[in-house]
């Protein structure tokens, strides 16, 4: 099977929100085929031929057919493609009728499935670019728009649309959400504006601003790190988890992602990208290991998963293959039981064992070495403990927007750097922050790239001390 294929429709952009950095990372640019005009005047023609197939054939319009929201002037994020949806409807067969035998479920009862069955499913179609479209269905018998997808990835009995999704779901919050569970959104007062469905992959950032959303959209099926809850409409999506879930005994309670059962060595290590790896980053940071993440954590394994790890696993007294930065059952256990020893701060160690990140060493100190943002792993810097874990490099940037940002400013202001602000500090970066992070690291005798007014971990590091 090729290795999941993601298309970006909004335009190139040089955000440095955690999810915008980690796409640009993992993904190649790539263009629209054939002609791009005007979205909204897209969606108009898309919709008119959707409407006149249905007329054509005699049938009545179901109210059923959905669009994104229009395009905001000046916001990306407004390009999204509209996205008509399908009529509530049985599978189809290979030759266009209806499928031969019913599906589990079909009369009454829903078939079981897991987490991993439906982030698997979803991402079949990923895979292959299921190409989007409210008339046509797939081999597997699942309508080619979002309500149909999201009923393939539930293996429900029929295609539903988004009026119906719902009863199949009972609704969580947004702090229970789970991979496989979907992001609904029906427009019961006018269902052609806006009505969408997507299912939810985990999140993308540790501030759970961005998750991995799964969805069926033009041009074809795509999964992309997407800002709660979605890039229009936001307010109006709900969170569901389907009702078979195999992992629940009832109801929204406690979910098979969220118990403590080891996931499995596979799903650690190069190349891994699930929400284990994201768990696993914040059961780390939660002990100690957040000097480790410039960002995230994410789903992405990273060196910095592996130093981290490695980190808690010496901190237990282990060595060799018991430390060898990927987590083996034991390791998860003591982290989701939250057992054992935390990390030491830096400059602290476990008696008896090597300062974390330096193989072999003791006592290892730093050398007098000029600044860099990202100070090797190796080195074991003198801090205090209550210094908060560093948030990220790319929640400091033009447009960001959130807590970190005031408590920087605030920081700044306490330590006579605030001369800058006429108003605030508040949670929207702007010049006076990076002004006043750049006094304070030319205060420091940095010079050059390392006094950029953006701050990096040691910024963060000397700022809260």
């Amino acid at each position: 099977m090729e290795a999941p294929v993601f298309e970006e429709f909004d335009p190139a952009s040089d955000c440095d929100c955690p999810g915008c950095v980690h796409w640009r990372r993992v993904i190649p640019p790539s263009s629209l085929p054939g002609p791009v005009g005007h979205p909204a005047a897209r969606g108009a023609l898309l919709l008119a031929a959707a409407a006149g197939t249905v007329l054509a054939a005699g049938q009545p319009v179901p109210a059923v057919a959905a669009a994104h929201g229009p395009a905001r002037p000046g916001d990306p994020r407004g390009d999204e493609p509209d996205t008509p949806q399908g009529a509530k409807a049985p599978l189809h067969g290979l030759g266009g009728g209806p499928a031969g035998p019913a599906k589990p479920g079909a009369g009454g009862e829903l078939p079981a499935t897991t987490r991993a069955a439906i982030i698997n499913r979803a991402k079949k179609w990923v895979a292959w670019r299921v190409p989007y479209s409210n008339t046509e269905y797939w081999p597997d018998g699942y309508r080619q728009d979002c309500s149909g997808f999201v009923s393939m990835a539930w293996n429900l009995p029929g295609n539903e649309w988004t009026g119906s999704l719902g009863t199949f779901g009972v609704r969580v919050s947004r702090d229970q959400l789970q991979p496989g569970d979907m992001l609904l959104f029906h427009n019961a007062a006018d269902p052609q504006n806006g009505s969408h469905v997507v299912l939810f992959g985990g999140w993308s950032d540790y501030t759970h601003t961005y998750y991995l959303a799964y969805e069926q959209t033009r041009p074809h099926t795509r999964g992309q790190s997407t800002p709660y809850a979605y890039w229009s409409n936001s307010d109006r999506y709900v969170p569901y988890r389907y009702k078979g879930l195999a992992e629940e005994t009832s109801g929204a309670g406690v979910s098979g992602a969220r118990n403590s059962r080891y996931p499995g060595r596979s799903f650690f290590g190069p190349g891994a990208d699930n929400p284990h790896v994201t768990r696993l980053g914040r059961l780390l940071v939660e002990r100690g290991a957040g000097r480790f993440y410039s960002t995230g954590p994410g789903p992405s394994w990273s060196d910095a998963d592996r130093l981290a790890t490695q980190a808690f696993q010496r901190a237990q007294g282990w060595r060799g293959t018991d430390a060898d930065g990927l987590p083996g059952p034991r390791t998860w256990s003591y982290l989701v039981g939250r057992k054992g020893r935390d990390i030491p701060a830096v400059g602290r160690s476990v008696p008896g064992t090597p300062v974390v990140g330096g193989p072999g060493t003791k006592g290892f100190s730093a050398p007098s070495v000029p600044f860099i943002h990202s100070i090797p792993s190796h080195f074991s810097i003198p801090s205090d403990p209550t210094v908060p874990g560093y948030p990220g490099r790319g929640l400091f940037r033009p447009g960001a927007d959130n807590e970190f940002v005031t408590r920087l400013g605030e920081q700044l202001v306490k330590k006579g750097f605030g001369t800058y602000y006429t108003s605030g500090p508040g949670p929207r970066w702007g010049e006076a922050d990076r002004r006043g992070v750049e006094a304070f690291q030319r205060a420091q005798g940095w010079r050059g790239g390392a006094a950029d007014g953006f701050p990096g971990p040691e910024t963060w590091r000397r700022l809260f001390s």
